[in-house]
């Protein structure tokens, strides 16, 4: 899953490349975040988990959110894989909320 979430983000441009290292059975994420301006301010501002293990948060397809007026987006685990909110209200889908990016 976290793989399928960091797809998201690159296909998104909110990070330069992932890759996996370590040893076979532990395995984890490198993620090259991406920076702008002179001043090399990250592309991520914030970052939200929604749904907890102890919470799962869903959305039927005609209430998925809206991050910050559309400037943000909602990360979404559907039947159909793991999608932003965008792609998600394209195939015409819902799913557990699982965490805002902005």
């Amino acid at each position: 899953m976290t793989r399928s979430i960091a797809t998201v983000l690159r296909a998104e441009g909110f990070i330069h490349e992932f890759e996996e290292v370590g040893e076979e059975g532990k395995r984890d994420l490198l993620i090259s975040l991406k920076y702008k301006g002179k001043n090399r301010q990250p592309l991520i501002n914030a970052l939200k988990r929604v749904s907890k293990p102890g919470l799962r948060v869903y959305s039927n397809r005609s209430n998925l959110p809206r991050v910050l007026g559309g400037i943000g987006i909602a990360i979404i685990s559907t039947s159909s894989g793991i999608m932003t909110d965008r792609e998600a209200r394209r195939h015409n889908v819902g799913g557990e909320v699982l965490c805002y990016v902005w």
